[in-house]
């Protein structure tokens, strides 16, 4: 699927997505979003950026992104 929108250039620059790599930031952040918010599992993550488990491991633990995993 293709995703087009449009964000003030001064957000954008907020953002670092001005940069030659804006998509793949912007598609690391809808990841993280949705990984944060329990709408997208490890897996998930891992086919949307195209990582392999230990990539995605580490993507997660360097952003922060840890589940709330309570027994």
């Amino acid at each position: 699927m293709f995703l087009t929108v449009e964000i003030p250039d001064r957000i954008a620059r907020r953002l670092r997505l001005d940069a030659d790599q804006a998509g793949r930031r912007a598609l690391e952040m809808f990841a993280l979003a949705g990984y944060r918010a329990g709408e997208l599992s490890r897996g998930l993550v891992s086919e949307m950026l195209d990582m392999e488990f230990n990539e995605t491991e580490q993507f997660l633990h360097d952003h922060g992104a840890f589940l709330d995993i309570r027994l």
